[in-house]
């Protein structure tokens, strides 16, 4: 998404998603893109599986692509409720905070660990001018984020001061 600087609309919708982490592509600009990568994708599947096994691959692809959407969206907006997501989230916010150039892996780390880009990331700090824009983080005591998962998180900058940071006071 960073490497093409705008100029495909995968690294359009990526880097304006960066720009304003609260901004997700809408489902048809989704299909926009995904239908001409799974198009291609099935005829080259078909071409060497045959119909059962390229369409079966490509179907299956196209879940991953909806979990890994959904998921996306469900960092930013619930933020972590179990192990796997508090991963999920620290891995996804550390890319968007710290590093843009490592993490780009959402769903799993296998692809950043093999391409040289995965960073370990076991707390992330979060500039105070979008902590708003993360409602489970800034309000992170009275919703449902357990406060164990909110310690992977500190808030960086002048004014950074979030409900978290009042109640410890």
């Amino acid at each position: 998404g960073h490497l093409p600087k705008g100029k495909i609309l995968v690294s359009r919708e990526h880097l304006h998603h960066h720009a304003d982490i609260t901004y997700f592509s809408s489902l048809a600009t989704k299909l926009r893109g995904a239908v001409p990568v799974l198009g291609l994708l099935l005829a080259v599947a078909v071409g060497i599986g045959g119909w059962s096994l390229g369409g079966g691959f490509v179907l299956a692809v196209a879940i991953g692509w909806s979990i890994y959407e959904w998921l996306h969206e469900a960092i930013h907006v619930s933020g972590p409720r179990g192990p796997y997501t508090r991963w999920a989230a620290r891995h996804h916010l550390h890319h968007h905070f710290s590093k843009p150039g490592r993490n780009h892996g959402v769903t799993t780390p296998l692809w950043d660990i093999l391409l040289g880009t995965y960073e370990g990331s076991p707390q992330v700090r979060v500039p105070a001018k979008v902590v708003t824009a993360l409602p489970w983080l800034d309000h992170g005591l009275q919703a449902s984020t357990s406060p164990l998962y909110l310690a992977d998180y500190v808030i960086a900058g002048r004014g950074a001061t979030s409900d978290r940071e009042q109640a410890a006071n």
